[in-house]
């Protein structure tokens, strides 16, 4: 049994079609920086994902960074502009 036969084979017994996972991987390619801005259109599919866990890596430092740079903000700050911090975050 050839390659493509069994990868449809274990598609289509978890619920997802070779066509919606291709489609899938290209919408991920259209939302990474790093592939998006090649020149080049042929990328595998397992090089999309391993750029997908990274940005989401790097999309995870970026949000502890700027947690820990606002909290030191709000510890610096008077407690009125840090009340006033609070009250933006919270809308």
């Amino acid at each position: 049994m050839s390659s493509r036969r069994s990868r449809s084979r274990q598609s289509s017994s978890s619920g997802i079609s070779d066509d919606q996972i291709i489609d899938l991987v290209s919408k991920l390619q259209q939302l990474l920086p790093e592939i998006r801005n090649r020149r080049s259109d042929k990328v595998s599919a397992a090089k999309v994902l391993q750029e997908t866990c990274n940005y989401i890596r790097s999309l995870h430092q970026e949000v502890d960074d700027l947690s820990e740079r606002l909290s030191e903000l709000l510890a610096n700050s008077d407690s009125a502009q840090a009340d006033v911090i609070r009250n933006l975050l919270m809308q």
